[in-house]
């Protein structure tokens, strides 16, 4: 059993897709995307005396804002079926090697596991990893499961979603693959109205253009277009491993909403995933408190009326390897978390004070 960098794409996707704890952040692709946030990527892999992989991890070398000191992250990784196998300690140790040639004064992992699996609890407690409050990947996510056919799908939704899809055909919603550059162009200027009337941060364009790029070499990614009398009006980006599909990034322009195309966008992205082979289909982030007034609330609203169930992943764990400049982020985590707290204070406050002036 030898940990080594790992360059063949093939065996690294096979390997991720067969998994348990398959995620779309832990493809090959998923690492060739990083130049253009400005990191960069490691492949780390283990191997048995077959050549076959029995762990991987993909990692992201971060620059912790102010610090300016580089650490590793591994964005629902890493991907090993059982963590008390030997594997993972042959892993970590390559890592920590990796970790002196960059200077990195952690390692963040964020696996792709339900949250309480004890297995993994107890292995990375004895792999010397402490928990982390403060996410980076969204612990909370609504999944719906696509093996049903369409009926029993459909009748899982509220009633209200069903009327919605089939509304949009009636009101005049056509739903197109995006293809061309301009589709492209279309959908980001429609996103970037989204970002602004949402308040959430978006990566500049090339990203996005890379994310469909890549991932459609084999039709591992589609844009979903709305369109109405000829005009985009809204658009969803998907992408699938495995037997897990993901609705990546959505767009809506502020004419039209009425038409409920963001409705019919979502029963045909499950329908796309459904003829790759997928088994579920996860619309991503929810609150992680579930009550009203919480930020995605109305988000949570959304997703949760086409059926499904929530999915809590295990909290981020660290592995420190300079302890004092580890404590210094902390510190750092713990100011941000006071700071965006009272932010959303004060945004719930004037949402609540707008409302009673109505």
């Amino acid at each position: 059993m030898e940990a080594r960098i790992i360059t063949d794409r093939q065996q690294w996707n096979d390997f991720v897709a067969s998994s348990p704890c398959c995620n779309i952040t832990q493809s090959y692709e998923w690492g060739e995307l990083l130049p253009y946030l400005g990191d960069t990527s490691l492949y780390v892999g283990v191997v048995d005396d077959a050549g076959n992989l029995c762990a991987a991890m993909l990692i992201l070398v971060i620059s912790a804002p102010l610090l300016r000191q580089p650490y590793f992250y591994a964005p629902r990784g890493p991907v090993i079926d059982d963590p008390a196998s030997p594997a993972l300690t042959v892993l970590l140790n390559f890592v920590k090697a990796q970790a002196r040639k960059y200077h990195a004064f952690m390692l963040k992992i964020e696996p792709s596991v339900e949250d309480g699996n004890e297995a993994w609890l107890t292995e990375l407690k004895r792999q010397g990893f402490r928990t982390n409050p403060y996410f980076s990947h969204i612990r909370h996510e609504w999944v719906l499961d696509i093996r049903p056919d369409e009926k029993p799908l459909l009748s899982g939704m509220k009633e209200k979603w069903r009327y919605n899809i089939r509304l949009a055909g009636r009101k005049g919603i056509t739903i197109r693959r995006g293809e061309s550059d301009a589709d492209f162009d279309a959908f980001y200027r429609i996103y970037e109205t989204t970002s602004e009337r949402d308040s959430f941060g978006i990566h500049p364009k090339v990203f996005y253009r890379e994310v469909l790029r890549s991932f459609s070499k084999n039709d591992h990614a589609a844009l979903f277009l709305a369109e109405y009398e000829g005009k985009i009006i809204a658009g969803t980006i998907v992408l699938w491993l495995g037997r897990w599909s993901w609705y990546m990034y959505g767009a809506s322009s502020n004419e039209h909403r009425e038409r409920m195309p963001n409705h019919l966008l979502q029963w045909t992205g499950m329908q796309w995933a459904k003829s790759k082979g997928c088994w579920y289909y996860n619309f991503r982030g929810i609150p992680e408190i579930l009550e009203e007034g919480q930020e995605l609330w109305g988000v949570y609203l959304f997703k949760r009326g086409f059926g499904g169930y929530p999915l809590r992943s295990l909290e981020t764990h660290d592995l420190v390897y300079q302890p004092l400049i580890y404590t210094a982020y902390r510190r750092l985590l713990d100011v941000k978390r006071w700071r965006d707290e009272r932010q959303q204070k004060l945004r719930v406050a004037a949402q609540t004070v707008g409302e009673r002036a109505r």
